[in-house]
């Protein structure tokens, strides 16, 4: 694939105006505030002028990549992957109620943002926003429904959805609160976990989800997380035993949940900048993990229980699902993800046929070839999909993810996409795959767009 197809979120909407002063990184100051009051201003003329915010078009899809048919004739599993989804005007966080924002401060706010962040300026553009008449001001757009209403669309032919996988952060801004916001977890669970969803057992009534926890699920407190694990155990839409947990959903294939907040948080994550060449500066300060997040009795052994998890099963397609993803190309979850390749590949390399997160709200694709982990490329690399833009929107890092092409030679990323609403489909046959990018239009409506379809092999069993 082209480079220039790896970074398509990054491409500069109609409105983001030409001639736009080059920002530098150097300290600066007037050159980096004239930019920003340059293009907030041009960006607040246009945008208040059509009054339709959520309602810019989309970028362009991609074409669909050539692929042949992933299924044999003799077998044929089909499920839904979609994560981060709990984000409704309705729930909030408590700023948006205390500082309700004009849509001059939201739209600075943004550039402010992506300027802290470092990334190229002139790729800059905004995601769609809305005016929550709950708050009173301007607030990130969600596509929680519009991806709901696109979900329903493309799984209503029976069999094309089998069954489905939550990849956490499943409510936001903090999941489960048992009271403590004054508000009821029963009214929560209702508005963000059965509502949106509850269609798709209607459609077809076998159909469940298998959902994991996220670290907004964990953000209130451990009795918050256990109470939508409660509730997740006990809806007839959902099945999770425990934070973690393995699946037979159909036959032929085994699905393995893990909880990466958990076990994130026992270990050490160095904070860091991204710096003009898009690689990691780091500041000598320490990433802080909730007290009630560190693992406790058996969750110290999550991957060791992976490990064993894998080895044992006699399924044709071994799927592992959690929230953070091991490659993306935001930039934010850098050092997550290389704890998590450390801890898990020498598990995930051996015996997995694919890892599917959520956690950045892009839809991306990366292939790795295990090579650091089994000493050599495996000429059937770890597909490894993110698919976290279930309810809000986040750019990529065009610096970054060529510093990440730079750095890391396993890895190569087939596609990548932010600043869009959307989810994945896969297709399983006999001995290869084929994965689906499916993304709904900014305008809210729910049009399913097919995007991207990608084959890959079978690793397991071999």
């Amino acid at each position: 694939m082209a480079d220039a197809d790896k970074f398509t979120s990054t491409q500069p909407r109609s409105t983001t105006q030409p001639g736009t002063l080059p920002v530098r990184h150097d300290g600066d100051m007037t050159v980096r505030t004239a930019s920003r009051l340059l293009v907030a201003i041009s960006l607040l003329i246009i945008t208040l002028a059509g009054c339709a915010t959520t309602k810019q078009p989309a970028s362009p899809a991609q074409p669909m990549a050539d692929s042949t048919p992933g299924a044999g004739e003799g077998f044929k599993v089909s499920l839904l992957a979609f994560g981060d989804t709990g984000y409704d005007y309705d729930w909030l966080e408590a700023e948006d109620h205390e500082e309700p924002l004009d849509a001059r401060t939201f739209i600075i706010d943004e550039l402010d943002d992506w300027i802290e962040d470092n990334r190229p300026i002139e790729d800059f553009r905004l995601s769609p926003f809305h005016f929550a008449e709950q708050t009173g001001g301007w607030v990130s757009a969600s596509g929680m429904w519009p991806v709901s209403k696109a979900i329903h669309s493309w799984c209503a032919p029976k069999g094309r959805c089998q069954f489905g996988v939550m990849l956490g952060d499943n409510i936001y801004p903090s999941g489960a609160t048992v009271g403590a916001d004054g508000r009821s977890d029963a009214d929560r669970f209702e508005a963000l976990l059965k509502r949106p969803y509850i269609g798709l057992r209607e459609q077809d009534p076998e159909f469940v989800i298998y959902p994991v926890m996220g670290n907004h699920d964990w953000e209130t407190s451990r009795e918050g997380a256990v109470a939508q694990l409660q509730y997740l155990q006990q809806s007839p839409l959902y099945r999770m035993d425990n934070f973690w947990w393995r699946a037979k959903p159909a036959p032929g294939v085994e699905v393995f949940g893990i909880d990466t907040t958990l076990l994130l948080a026992a270990h050490d994550e160095p904070e860091y900048d991204i710096g003009d060449d898009g690689a990691p500066v780091y500041t000598g300060e320490m990433d802080e993990h909730e007290p009630w997040t560190l693992p406790r009795g058996a969750e110290r052994d999550q991957v060791t229980w992976l490990a064993d998890a894998l080895a044992s099963s006699d399924a044709r397609w071994k799927i592992v699902v959690a929230h953070h993803p091991l490659w993306s190309g935001s930039s934010g979850k850098y050092e997550q993800a290389k704890v998590l390749r450390d801890v898990l590949y020498p598990a995930v390399c051996r015996d997995a046929d694919m890892f599917l997160a959520g956690h950045e709200h892009t839809l991306e694709i990366h292939m790795d070839d295990c090579r650091d982990t089994l000493g050599a490329p495996d000429e059937r690399p770890l597909l490894t999909l993110v698919s976290g833009a279930a309810g809000k929107q986040r750019p990529l890092h065009r610096t970054f993810m060529e510093y990440l092409d730079r750095t890391y030679p396993q890895k190569d990323t087939v596609f990548a996409r932010g600043q869009v609403w959307g989810f994945a489909t896969l297709e399983l046959g006999e001995d290869s795959g084929e994965v689906t990018l499916l993304t709904t239009t900014d305008n809210g409506f729910g049009e399913v767009v097919e995007t991207f379809r990608y084959t890959f092999n079978r690793r397991s069993g071999r």
